[in-house]
């Protein structure tokens, strides 16, 4: 059996220019961090005692005989994508609910392809993991999603992730100390709207208004360089940040009129009233988490403002999709697995 553990992301500026509709006119940049939260999946060959073939266990257990017949679009998809033809059983686990805004989609395919192709001896770079997660998502399954989630998740990390008109990214590490990192850290909560949705329906309204909103678009690129300078200036409040998500929270909104709603809304209201700076709907909007910039020591009056909602207490994480168990029947090293590998799996550096 294989385990991989990938995080999940938060998202502070610059979402919306990583849709290829955009970078591929004007590039894009975004300015994020993936946290200590994450999706697991535990994956093995299943033995042929059963009267199926394969068995995907998620919200939903399926049980199928072919893998057509699976419904779940990430594993049918890579598993066709990697040709496997052995039987499989797939595992998923999460730290936080399915369609919330963290990216936990994205971090599914990256961590499913991490653990198959570990699971068949092979070992991917990160770059590798986020190209072909990208394929899987946007060419294949052909879902409305941008491309700084699949590269957040197999990075990890707290970086600016530049995207180029030709489809190319470049990951830049954002270069700030222990103790400015800690007090970013310090002022940021997490809440949990209770409304799940479904990205793609919000993320389709935007994009057909991006031709429109290129004002608004163009200034939440600008905000990442912005923000950049802030956190890597001790001389600068990091308070600063907080009224910088006030401000692209706003513009958000003018991308769809699906972004917020009024539960939302009354909710935003509410924490700026109880002592929050800023904050925004983490990913494409409608619900899921909100993240609040938050003085410590107004933290409280706001918890108790917003008291039946679900906060989540994270940190930033820096190691993205890894591979955390092996099976013992294997051996406990890359080398053994290497040696144990009985396809061979197409490369990710045949898709760029």
């Amino acid at each position: 059996m294989i385990i991989s553990q990938t995080p999940f992301r938060i998202s502070f500026f610059g979402g919306g220019t990583d849709y290829p509709l955009w970078f591929r006119e004007h590039g894009g940049a975004v300015l994020a961090t993936t946290i200590d939260k994450y999706c697991y999946l535990s994956c093995r060959y299943l033995p042929p005692f059963f009267a199926h073939k394969h068995r995907i266990v998620y919200s939903v257990i399926e049980n199928v005989k072919e893998i057509e017949d699976i419904k779940h679009p990430a594993v049918r998809e890579v598993v066709k994508y990697l040709g496997i033809r052995d039987g499989l059983e797939v595992h998923h686990d999460g730290d936080l609910p399915a369609r919330s805004g963290l990216g936990s989609s994205s971090s599914f395919t990256v961590g499913l392809l991490n653990t198959l192709y570990a699971l068949h001896g092979k070992l991917t770079s990160k770059a590798q993991l986020a190209k072909l997660a990208i394929h899987i998502e946007q060419n294949i399954i052909k879902e409305t999603v941008g491309s700084q989630d699949q590269i957040s998740a197999a990075f990890g990390g707290f970086n600016i992730i530049k995207f180029n008109r030709d489809d190319s990214f470049q990951v830049d590490p954002v270069i700030i100390t222990k103790e400015r990192k800690e007090e970013l850290e310090s002022h940021l909560m997490l809440f949990f709207t209770g409304i799940s949705r479904t990205a793609e329906t919000v993320a389709q309204s935007k994009l057909k208004n991006f031709e429109k909103k290129t004002s608004q678009l163009s200034t939440m690129f600008q905000m990442v360089q912005e923000a950049q300078s802030i956190l890597e200036s001790s001389r600068v409040s990091i308070c600063e940040i907080g009224e910088m998500l006030h401000e692209g929270w706003l513009l958000k909104q003018e991308l769809s009129d699906k972004v917020s709603n009024k539960f939302v809304s009354d909710m935003y209201t509410s924490a700026l009233e109880s002592g929050a700076i800023g904050g925004k709907l983490l990913g494409a909007g409608g619900g899921g988490f909100m993240l609040l910039f938050v003085p410590p020591e107004r933290q409280e009056q706001v918890r108790q403002r917003l008291r039946g909602l679900i906060e989540v207490n994270f940190k930033f994480e820096n190691q993205g999709s890894r591979i955390t168990l092996y099976d013992p029947n294997l051996g406990n090293s890359v080398e053994t697995l290497k040696a144990a590998a009985s396809i061979q799996l197409p490369s990710p550096d045949q898709l760029m």
